[in-house]
Formats: C-alpha cells, sequence, structure tokens
C-alpha cells in the first residue's frame, strides 16, 4: 500500500517567516529594553568598597559603578538608540545598525567585568582623602552589580544578533509615511455659493471656494 504525503499549504509557508519575523522582534525588543534598563540600573549601585587610612584612622570609602568606569552607561545609551534605529533604516542600513548594537551589548559585557576587580576609582579617592598621592585603598571589596551589568550587556547583544538574523522580516517606521505619501490627495469640492458656511470652511482649509 503507499502513502500520499499532502504537499505543505502555500499559504502556511508564506505564514512561517512572518511568525518567525514577529517572535524575533519581540524577543528583540524586550532583551534591548530590559538589558538597557538593567545596565542603567547597575551603574548607579555600589559595586566597591574600601578604607583609607586618615589621621591614623580609618575613612570609609565607596564607589557607584560610574564612579569605576563610565563605558557601560554609555554604550547603553547607544545601544537604546541602535535598537530605535533599527526600524529606521532598511537592507544594509538595518545590518550597520544591528551590528552597532550587538557590539554595544558586547562592549558593556568586557567592560563590566574587567571593572568588577577594579580599584582605580577608590584608590583616587583614598589619595584625595589622605592627601597622599600614592595612596591606596585598604580592605578592599566588591558588589555583584558589575555583572548585572554584564547580563544587561549580553541581553543587549543577544538583541543586536536577533536582529541580524531576522531583522530583514522586521517592519520599518517609514513604509506607512511612504505608502500614505503615494495616494492620490482628493480633489476639493467647490463650495456652494449659496452656503456662505462652506465658503469660510474651505477658506480655512486654504482650498479655492471656487474649485478653479
Amino acid at each position: 500500500m503507499e502513502y500520499v504525503t499532502a504537499a505543505p499549504h502555500p499559504r502556511s509557508e508564506a505564514a512561517a517567516p512572518l511568525r518567525s519575523g514577529r517572535r524575533s522582534l519581540a524577543v528583540a525588543l524586550l532583551c534591548g529594553a530590559l538589558g538597557a534598563a538593567v545596565v542603567l540600573l547597575a551603574t548607579r549601585q555600589r559595586w566597591a568598597a574600601g578604607t583609607a587610612t586618615v589621621a591614623g584612622g580609618a575613612f570609609p570609602l565607596t564607589a557607584k559603578g560610574n564612579d569605576v568606569t563610565g563605558v557601560p552607561a554609555a554604550l547603553a545609551i547607544v545601544g537604546l538608540a541602535a535598537l530605535v534605529a533599527v526600524f529606521a533604516v532598511r537592507k544594509a542600513g538595518r545590518l550597520l545598525v544591528a551590528a552597532l548594537l550587538a557590539l554595544s551589548g558586547a562592549g558593556i559585557a568586557a567592560a563590566a567585568l574587567v571593572a568588577a576587580s577594579d580599584s582605580s576609582a577608590l584608590d583616587e579617592k583614598a589619595a584625595q582623602v589622605s592627601g597622599d598621592t600614592s595612596a591606596t585603598v585598604g580592605a578592599l571589596t566588591h558588589t555583584g552589580w558589575p555583572y548585572v551589568a554584564a547580563v544587561g550587556g549580553a541581553l543587549i547583544l543577544l538583541a543586536g544578533l536577533l536582529a541580524l538574523r531576522y531583522g530583514s522580516l522586521w517592519p520599518a517606521m517609514s513604509g506607512r509615511y511612504e505608502r500614505g505619501a503615494d495616494r492620490p490627495r482628493r480633489t476639493a469640492r467647490p463650495a456652494d455659493p449659496e452656503r456662505p458656511e462652506e465658503i469660510w470652511k474651505a477658506l480655512d482649509r486654504g482650498e479655492d471656494p471656487t474649485g478653479a
């Protein structure tokens, strides 16, 4: 007995890329926006703490993420701008913006991981409070916030990779306006001279009430 395999319906085959584009778009938007928010939040938290010796005593010092490095916060803003710009460009421009989005996420993760054990910001503060340019921070400790920022960078990186892979299936913001520009303008209907209110309305719209 022979079995005949039914051919896939053409409509279902055409809908598959559309569904993939919608899913990837939703995931990319969520990852990009969430990642940027996580990075900006993490860079405002305390990343390191220590003490400086001042007049024979220990002076407590702390450093927030932005004190240690300004790279993650700056790249998070770049990533957000690139995420929005992805929908404003097409073809090669979209690939370039998607690559920028991915590189922003990778740069955030790398900078955060490097700064996770950095003590230079606290060393500078120790030198300031002690008046000794060679002073260094003591009892140095670090928090987990640099790694949280790195996770945010990874989310932005994922959004960029999705844009590189599926960006050609995503809509562009300019498409709606271009279609609207191609529509023919309606011809103004001449105002009825027997109805003065129609003449005034036509003049308010900048139309010639005579229809000439």
